[in-house]
């Protein structure tokens, strides 16, 4: 990693703007429910305030339409985080402005201040030059530690640095090292497990994967993309028929590279959606395992059958790198979970054998929780779309934006 992170530079007396990422899910009485993306910035921040620095905290939550939803201030998040940090969190109930701009002012030395969510402005996601100049305004130091929107190009992370020296903090450089690092130079075997409903969100990662790997597991709803394209029965299954075609490429491509790649031999196959009426799954869903070639109409295929997942699981054996990007089935009903857990499971056995692993996505990260799993693991990645535009290879405007060493 060739970018200056916050060990590179001095932050006594500093006062520093840290964009993070604390996207965080709340239930229905706005009481955080996953606080991992919150836990991960505390090494950076408690390391910039035992280096005597002030803190000006911006983040986002959600994707706010009207002016000011109140279910997205980041006033939720004040509570939590002052009881993550040991000290108060001070919240400004704007993130630019003459309010904010005395907060600053006044904010000493282990102080700490939260700005209110960014994209109450639409200036943020324009990457207005004069919005993240009000951002940058009273700081001597910017710190991105916000991963999971390093993808975009924001005020808040690419046009702040044009005003203040930024550096990465030790998430963003964690998330740079494991995956920049492992696609780089991966040892081999070299599995890559991408899962998930649409071949159009994975199309990138998996024809740069195809470049880099030699196994290549497809599951989830996607896998019945390539399987139509082979000519096989779906049934009533998930399908984009518009990328048949970019299915057929892609099977071509990893042939020509020697990449081998496994869809599924079985399925486990239900006679409707369950999560659509759950009530109505109660009553009269009815679900069996069917060999990949005998999907009947009015059937849908919604996770791996045993055969596959015992397919999947002898892949991952003796692998030395490893990443795992969406589910295998539907995991969040209990009866369609089983082939992302065995994933899970072969994942975590994998690494515990040697094997650099790095799990990225919201599905992913969420089905390993699931499985307690999560601690298995070489690096469980805090980015969705950040993650796979890194690992297509895409350059990432946040990265790009911070400080060379």
């Amino acid at each position: 990693m060739n970018k200056k992170t916050i060990k590179d530079v001095d932050v006594k007396g500093k006062k520093v703007f840290i964009r993070v990422d604390y996207n965080v899910p709340f239930d229905g009485d706005m009481n955080i429910t996953n606080d991992t993306r919150m836990v991960r910035t505390l090494p950076t921040l408690n390391y910039l305030l035992d280096g005597g620095a002030a803190l000006v905290i911006a983040c986002h939550i959600g994707r706010p339409t009207e002016a000011k939803e109140d279910k997205f201030s980041t006033k939720h998040l004040v509570k939590h985080l002052s009881e993550l940090l040991g000290r108060e969190v001070k919240w400004a109930s704007d993130c630019v402005g003459p309010e904010v701009d005395k907060a600053k002012a006044d904010l000493k030395p282990g102080e700490v201040l939260l700005l209110e969510n960014l994209r109450y402005h639409k200036a943020e996601k324009k990457n207005d030059p004069e919005f993240a100049k009000q951002l940058a305004a009273g700081c001597d130091l910017a710190v991105d530690d916000a991963f999971g929107v390093s993808h975009r190009a924001h005020a808040s992370n690419a046009g702040v640095p044009k005003y203040l020296e930024t550096v990465a903090g030790f998430l963003m450089e964690k998330e740079i090292n494991y995956i920049g690092k492992t696609l780089e130079a991966p040892q081999h075997p070299f599995v890559a497990i991408i899962g998930g409903a649409k071949v159009s969100d994975k199309i990138g990662v998996i024809s740069n994967m195809i470049d880099k790997v030699d196994t290549i597991i497809i599951g989830g709803g996607m896998a019945h993309t390539f399987d139509k394209a082979k000519g096989l029965p779906i049934g009533d299954s998930l399908c984009e028929n518009d990328k048949l075609d970019l299915a057929k490429e892609l099977l071509a491509k990893a042939e020509k590279k020697g990449v081998k790649v496994l869809l599924p031999l079985d399925l486990r196959v239900a006679n409707m959606f369950p999560l659509a009426d759950p009530e109505k799954w109660a009553k009269e869903g009815q679900q069996k395992v069917v060999d990949v070639d005998k999907v009947e109409d009015g059937w849908q295929g919604l996770d791996s059958g045993e055969k596959t997942s015992a397919e999947y699981v002898a892949a991952l054996k003796g692998a030395k790198t490893v990443i795992w990007n969406g589910p295998m089935g539907v995991f969040e009903c209990d009866d369609f979970a089983k082939g992302t857990l065995s994933v899970a499971q072969a994942v975590a056995d994998a690494t515990d054998n040697g094997a650099i692993s790095i799990v990225g996505g919201g599905d992913s990260v969420a089905a390993l929780k699931k499985t307690g799993l999560t601690d298995k693991i070489s690096h469980v990645s805090t980015g969705g779309g950040a993650t796979l535009e890194f690992l297509e290879g895409k350059e990432m405007p946040g990265i790009a934006a911070l400080a060379d060493k």
